[in-house]
């Protein structure tokens, strides 16, 4: 059993785990794996509150998304609103302008009949006027008739043109 090589191997790994020991190998490695475990530990602690700020800032991204985008749709209802109200606006001084513009214009037409009647029954009296004077002229002679025919005249005159 002495020659065999597993015994020796056996011995070798006895010997070398009893120096290790001696050494302080068994402290080093078992320190470091703990010092590793904490580190290890420390990295899964900080990723874990990283994850939950992560977490949190994402929730106020979403709150803040959501509360902009119920800001811009009352944007856009007030500015519809606005739009509407500008139209109607518009269309209420538009009808009033063309009411306004159509009073003027029936306002003008009328001024023109009546200014057009008037000078119609200027003409038509100026016509007898001379239509009468001439007819007067044929039949009536002398002084006594041209005086009667200036008065009577006057008076159709004045009487027409009133």
């Amino acid at each position: 059993m002495l020659l065999t090589a597993e015994f020796w191997v056996l011995v070798a790994f006895v010997a070398f785990m009893a120096i290790v020991w001696k050494v302080g190998g068994f402290k080093a490695m078992t320190g470091g794996l703990d010092s590793r475990a904490k580190r290890v530990r420390h990295e899964l602690d900080e990723a874990r509150r990283l994850r939950e700020e992560a977490a949190s800032v994402l929730d106020d991204y979403k709150r803040r998304r959501a509360q902009a985008e119920k800001e811009a749709e009352a944007i856009v209802a007030a500015a519809r609103q606005e739009a509407e109200r500008l139209n109607a606006e518009g269309q209420a001084k538009l009808a009033d302008f063309v009411a306004r513009r159509t009073k003027a214009a029936e306002s003008k037409i009328a001024q023109a009949e009546v200014q057009a009647a008037a000078q119609v029954r200027a003409a038509a009296a100026d016509a007898a006027v001379k239509v009468s004077e001439v007819i007067l002229k044929e039949r009536l002679q002398g002084d006594a008739a041209q005086n009667l025919v200036r008065s009577s005249l006057g008076d159709v005159k004045t009487r027409l043109s009133a």
